[in-house]
């Protein structure tokens, strides 16, 4: 087991007084077999009232409510300690059915799975069509989790990694034009391939615990999970090209990259803010 302490801080600067409306805040990691929450704390100023409930995909969300005191800045920091234990990530066995690709999910799974396969009708011309065609040729005996982690290598080592500030994410033919893209580019990106490959897929919002560098300064992580059958979701970071395993923390999961950001709301007011946002996660004895 392994514990770390995750420090996030969203800090929003209005270009006048402002009045804020509700605000939904996605910071509370995913529990489970794999992860436990020792102590979280939410502070947020000016002072807010929290209602907490879980969405659709059993993600916590908190509603912060504010009462109607004008002010120039929103401040939310977000302190958790938590226990990891997904120690041996490849130590899992697939069903026997689903062990070689292709494969077919059971009827049963296929109902509930369904909006994790949706993508858009593809024609052979479509750039991904092209790309995924140079993973796996038909009739190539090839094992399940070998296919997605050559996925995930493939879009380490075929693109550059770039930060980038401004909302939204690419589209995987931008990305697959461009050449470079950011953790959200890249998790969309294998996604749309999976799904494509007839693989469940869905994208993941989180921390990452890594060393500083150009792929990680202090900001939230994304990632995918493709649904096995006999495993579950299973996480792959096509950023780093590996499986998934302590190192990251899942906060929340989505069919869409933009349906799960950390911080969401409005305000009432002039126009224009300024965002700062750090993220530091340190390994505890």
């Amino acid at each position: 087991m392994r514990r770390f302490k995750i420090l996030h801080r969203t800090y929003y600067n209005f270009s006048g007084t402002v009045r804020l409306e509700p605000h939904a805040l996605r910071l509370r990691p995913k529990e489970g077999h794999e992860l436990r929450i020792e102590s979280a704390s939410l502070d947020i100023t000016p002072a807010a009232t929290l209602r907490w409930h879980n969405d659709v995909e059993d993600n916590s969300v908190a509603i912060a409510t504010f009462d109607n005191t004008p002010t120039q800045q929103l401040v939310i920091e977000s302190e958790v300690i938590i226990q990891q234990f997904n120690e041996s990530p490849l130590d899992f066995l697939v069903d026997a059915y689903a062990a070689n690709y292709p494969f077919a999910y059971a009827a049963e799974d296929s109902l509930v799975l369904a909006p994790y396969l949706l993508t858009t009708t593809r024609q052979a011309s479509d750039p991904l069509v092209k790309w995924v065609a140079g993973l796996w040729r038909a009739g190539e005996p090839i094992q399940t989790y070998t296919l997605l982690q050559r996925l995930c290598i493939q879009i380490n080592q075929s693109f550059l990694y770039q930060a980038r500030e401004q909302p939204g994410v690419q589209t995987p033919a931008e990305t697959l034009s461009r050449g470079t893209g950011s953790c959200r580019d890249f998790a969309s990106l294998f996604i749309e391939a999976a799904r494509h490959l007839g693989l469940a897929a869905r994208f993941v919002s989180g921390y990452l615990y890594a060393e500083p560098s150009a792929a990680n300064y202090g900001s939230t992580h994304a990632w995918v999970e493709v649904f096995l059958p006999g495993v579950g979701w299973k996480g792959f970071d096509p950023t780093i090209g590996k499986i998934v395993g302590t190192d990251h923390t899942a906060v929340a999961v989505a069919r869409l990259p933009e349906s799960v950001p950390p911080v969401a709301g409005s305000f009432v007011g002039r126009p224009g803010a300024s965002l700062d946002v750090g993220v530091w996660v340190t390994e505890l004895e």
